[in-house]
């Protein structure tokens, strides 16, 4: 399951969300979006679990938890599709 990480701090990086959320299980991977033209974080990235009831338990233990000094929101990515 692929979870939504917004409002991280601008110096989060995807080793900081690796380690937060592997304490809920096995995390396939972990990424912070950087915008191409300032090479700055955009404040959002994304975690992919292995396992789906291990993404819902890191979702209810994280979602609107402090980290990092931020308040951070944590819910299921949902694909772009051609409508969205």
């Amino acid at each position: 399951m692929n979870l939504f990480v917004a409002n991280l701090h601008p110096k989060t990086r995807g080793k900081d969300l690796q380690a937060l959320f592997s304490q809920y299980g096995t995390v396939l991977s972990a990424r912070v979006i950087i915008d191409k033209q300032t090479g700055k974080s955009k404040r959002y990235g994304f975690v992919e679990f292995e396992n789906d009831a291990e993404a819902e338990a890191a979702i209810n233990a994280l979602n609107d938890s402090d980290f990092q000094g931020n308040k951070i929101a944590v819910k299921i990515s949902i694909p772009k599709t051609e409508e969205n």
